[in-house]
């Protein structure tokens, strides 16, 4: 099987999902479903080619009228417009959250987080959501690698760089290659590290907390590590994660960190180790092979956080929705030769 076509099967395996019900009633807040099969966004013959192809983050958008086009890209523009500038002699956090696909899931983890990392940072005036509909809601502008990539390049002009932090939630399933955006059937894109890289250095962002929950989203350590930066993953480069179907509130990492630790008085670190060890627990029991999540913090970074997390709230806050993983509803997999 030529190289094209692993891709392919890999992204189709990776990221299909079942239609809705027919019968289910018309809800302008219901997010569209996958039901074509993701195409191959690659292109070149060899496979140094193709590989560049996927690091140069491809984006394919198709069949979106231009009545959506001019509704996403007034939502965009309104929100950029409403963030806050920087405050001279203050170390302030701005919050990115995007949902990169368009199974409901993600947008209600991505507004969420939205919630969570603005009143753990005091960034209420500074957070941009990035999320489609989620059944109940479609009031954000919607996540692609296009609208990340422009956020990034706006809010860039808004920070102090020497001062002043990046936080980025991503949220989505995932790849050996990078971050899938898949809206419907009508758009499709890998966010590769190097394409991630170099929108935050085109931006001039250079203190930043990246958090990336996906399946493979270790792949992203080696290539944005830097004494600057704080990065978390859902997963190591070579693992998938877990609960991410459609009808979930949370995927288990974003109920492990956002909904539960996050939400506590610790520190970036000590809210890493808490998830990490929740996201265990839970694989344990589910019978699943360890997502074994990552944490990489630079030795300058630790030097910033603790004038981020200075205000943090001192109260816990509750988590909300349904758990990611419920052991009293949970049955684990029958494996070969089991009854």
């Amino acid at each position: 099987m030529n190289r094209g076509a692993i891709i392919t099967g890999l992204l189709a395996a990776l990221l299909a999902a079942p239609a809705l019900p027919q019968s289910a009633p018309a809800n302008p807040n219901q997010p569209p479903p996958h039901t074509a099969p993701f195409p191959d966004l690659g292109s070149g013959e060899s496979r140094t080619q193709r590989r560049a192809s996927f690091e140069a983050g491809p984006e394919l958008r198709r069949g979106f009228s231009a009545a959506h086009i001019r509704e996403q890209q007034r939502r965009l523009d309104s929100a950029l417009a409403a963030l806050q500038p920087h405050v001279p002699g203050t170390p302030d956090a701005y919050v990115v959250t995007i949902a990169l696909d368009s199974d409901p899931v993600f947008a209600r983890e991505a507004r969420e987080a939205g919630r969570v990392l603005a009143a753990r940072y005091g960034a209420q005036a500074r957070t941009l959501v990035l999320a489609g509909p989620d059944g109940v809601r479609d009031d954000a502008p919607h996540g692609s690698i296009t609208a990340l990539v422009l956020a990034l390049s706006h809010i860039g002009t808004l920070m102090d760089a020497s001062e002043d932090v990046l936080v980025l939630y991503t949220t989505s399933h995932g790849l050996d290659l990078g971050l899938a955006y898949h809206y419907g059937d009508s758009g499709y894109g890998i966010l590769s590290p190097a394409r991630l890289k170099a929108a935050l250095e085109e931006a001039g962002i250079r203190r930043r907390v990246l958090i990336l929950s996906a399946c493979y989203s270790g792949v992203f350590v080696p290539a944005l590590a830097s004494p600057d930066t704080a990065i978390l993953t859902a997963a190591a480069s070579t693992r998938t994660s877990f609960g991410c179907a459609a009808e979930n509130d949370w995927t288990f990492f974003g109920d492990a960190l956002i909904n539960r630790a996050l939400r506590q008085p610790v520190s970036l670190d000590e809210a890493a180790r808490m998830a990490g060890r929740s996201v265990a627990e839970w694989e344990i029991k589910a019978r699943f092979l360890a997502s074994l999540p990552q944490v990489s913090i630079g030795a300058d970074a630790k030097g910033w956080l603790p004038q981020i997390e200075a205000n943090i709230p001192r109260i816990a806050s509750a988590p909300v929705g349904r758990p990611a993983f419920d052991p009293a509803a949970f049955t684990p997999p029958v494996r070969a030769g089991q009854k």
